[in-house]
């Protein structure tokens, strides 16, 4: 029976590949990384975890839990008009947590690396005896002190999200046998949704300018619209009617009238979610076009007093059980 790898050995295999493109990261053969931000740039940092049984589940591949990973943090990025540039790396494995899937997991960074174009810079790699545990800091840059922040936002101005919302919710509905929608390929689409989110990474950057305040839906639409509103001093009015949907969520929706709460509070769909005055709608019009990415208004900012409320097609406040996903 073949010994299994230690710690460095897996550095080696895993993860020292990844750090190659990187010539601060010293081949991953040194305790720190340097790096040196864009003249005009300042530094953007964040970091996010996934815990196995929280954020992904147990049966989920290898390779979409690393490339959710990187996205999650690359979309808080976005978020801030920040351009990725690398990232650290901690890791806690269980001991019998096969070869294979870690070779899996590196894969996905691997592929992710190619498609966003940034680098492992270090890390850590340690073993658990509790469930898979992976932690990354990603590092980008943004120009000097205008970087998108939460607070900013201002009574009147339009609340705008790119892409479709509620697509990943009813992804994990999917995969934990909660919803099972009549087209297959439905079904599939849901699931790739949450399993590996598509971080605005090209987009945000255009957003500096143009948004007054900004910040990625992990959460959820309303739990973070709350986020946004508390840093802002604002209240917010959302029309559920106004929501962008894919067609899965249109035909979930169709199904069952109540999934409409899934899709304002369920999270995890990692799109901006932002801020702008009536004089920059044009200017939007023009970023959604260039990207690609559809951005959709969805409702206005309005006065503290007036509270953070979702109204139906009709302006009948909805009741909802929770804002969104809560840590605690």
């Amino acid at each position: 029976m073949a010994l299994r790898p230690d710690e460095f050995s897996l550095i080696a295999e895993l993860f020292a590949p990844l750090a190659a493109q990187a010539p601060g990261a010293f081949n991953l053969t040194d305790d720190a990384a340097v790096f040196a931000p864009t003249p005009g740039m300042e530094t953007v940092l964040t970091v996010d975890a996934l815990v196995e049984g929280v954020h992904f589940l147990s049966n989920d591949p290898a390779e979409s839990v690393a490339r959710k990973l990187l996205r999650v943090n690359l979309s808080d990025l976005a978020a801030k008009g920040a351009v990725p540039r690398g990232y650290l790396l901690t890791t806690a494995w269980r001991a019998e947590t096969p070869l294979d899937w870690m070779r899996g997991f590196a894969a996905g960074l691997a592929e992710d690396q190619r498609r966003f174009g940034l680098s492992l810079w270090g890390g850590d790699t340690v073993s658990t005896p509790g469930p898979l545990n992976f932690s990354l800091t990603a590092i980008g840059e943004a120009p000097a002190g205008r970087m998108l922040r939460r607070a900013g936002a201002r009574a009147g101005e339009g609340l705008y999200v790119t892409g479709t919302i509620g697509d990943a919710a009813l992804g994990l509905a999917v995969a934990q046998g909660k919803l099972r929608l009549a087209r297959a390929g439905d079904n599939a689409d849901l699931l790739g949704r949450y399993r590996v989110p598509e971080p605005r990474v090209a987009l945000g950057p255009d957003l500096i300018g143009i948004a007054s305040a900004s910040l990625d839906v992990s959460d959820g639409l309303m739990a973070d619209l709350a986020h946004l509103c508390a840093a802002s001093g604002v209240g917010a009015r959302v029309e559920a009617a106004a929501l962008p949907l894919s067609p899965p969520a249109v035909h979930a929706l169709a199904g069952d009238a109540g999934f409409i709460e899934t899709l304002l509070t369920g999270g995890d769909d990692y799109e901006i979610l932002f801020s702008a005055s009536a004089d920059k709608e044009a200017m939007i019009a023009r970023v959604a076009a260039r990207s690609g990415v559809p951005i959709t208004r969805i409702g206005r900012l309005a006065d503290a007093a007036e509270g953070i409320v979702a109204v139906d097609h009709a302006g009948r406040p909805l009741a909802l059980k929770q804002l969104g996903f809560r840590h605690f």
